[in-house]
């Protein structure tokens, strides 16, 4: 099973209501709650951890993992407000503002932990969870806690605004967890933040000489690679006309792990040697599943019969 550990929100898009007046609309979203269900949806064996509110929007993120095919038995409940973001569209780009204080997400402790059970053999973090405290710090906590054990992968998917005032704290956080995981995926922006200018490929090996086995890189509109010691493969993105890209990035994810699972190498020891058709096949769900998604609003990940 795959536990996506991270930030679950409610997305407040831009629509227009039937007087077409300007409107916002509320979606179930956050960048790790976003890949928990589109590994459901993929059939992967998928289940989530995160701090979530007993509110009304807290039950609406419950009942979209539910009917998504995600576990929710983990979930930390608490009587805090959901963390709300207000999503701002140009030219099919999102930019948000984010109103997380002392919210159930954001104010997840380490003491709300839980134990796993054995059916958990990979864990997944990222998303904004990675910046505030005490979450960040909890989140961390827990990956290091079962990285010896379990394979790990994170997704920082840094937004530069909202770390802004703590850029060194959390660039260190996020070289921690890099150097624990086995797995990281980063767009082509992400890489450029952590690693300054330079080659895409000779930055993500960078990457790997802290620790990782495997690095996705996704790069827009062109397609994705994976990196290892020795390999480098690329696979160009499915064409599709964009709605918006929202979701894009977390659902790339779920597809490069269901691919993954399916080939049955979410072990330690698989990692170490992935053949090119297992990563070429990583590569190829994830750019086709997030191909879906960018071409509807919000984050809507397909479902498998769907690809």
């Amino acid at each position: 099973m795959i536990l996506s550990c991270g930030e679950a929100l409610i997305d407040m898009l831009p629509r227009v209501s039937t007087e077409g007046e300007p409107a916002f609309a509320p979606y179930a979203g956050g960048a790790v709650f976003n890949t928990a269900i589109a590994l459901g949806r993929l059939g992967a064996p998928s289940a989530f951890f995160s701090g979530v509110s007993n509110d009304m929007l807290g039950e609406i993120l419950a009942d979209t993992l539910t009917a998504s095919k995600v576990d929710i038995s983990m979930l930390a409940r608490s009587d805090r407000p959901t963390t709300v973001a207000f999503v701002k569209l140009v030219n099919g780009q999102a930019t948000y503002a984010f109103y997380d204080e002392m919210t159930a997400g954001r104010m997840l402790s380490v003491d709300q932990l839980p134990d796993l059970p054995s059916a958990v053999d990979t864990l997944f973090f990222g998303g904004i969870s990675l910046v505030n405290d005490p979450a960040a710090s909890t989140y961390e906590a827990l990956q290091a806690r079962e990285c010896n054990a379990r394979v790990t992968m994170i997704d920082p998917n840094i937004r530069p605004g909202f770390i802004a005032g703590k850029e060194g704290e959390y660039r260190a956080r996020i070289e921690r967890m890099i150097s624990r995981a086995d797995i990281v995926k980063l767009s082509d922006e992400d890489l450029h933040w952590l690693e300054g200018k330079g080659d895409v490929v000779t930055l993500a090996r960078h990457i790997l000489a802290s620790g990782p086995k495997l690095v996705f890189i996704t790069e827009g509109a062109e397609g994705a690679r994976a990196v290892t010691a020795t390999q480098n493969r690329f696979v160009a993105a499915t064409k599709v006309t964009v709605a918006d890209t929202v979701g894009a990035g977390d659902t790339f994810n779920a597809g490069a792990l269901a691919a993954l699972h399916d080939a049955g190498v979410l072990t330690k020891h698989s990692l170490s040697s992935l053949s090119d058709d297992v990563l070429d096949a990583a590569l190829s769900l994830g750019t086709r599943a997030a191909a879906v998604t960018v071409s509807r609003p919000g984050a809507n990940p397909p479902w498998a019969n769907e690809l």
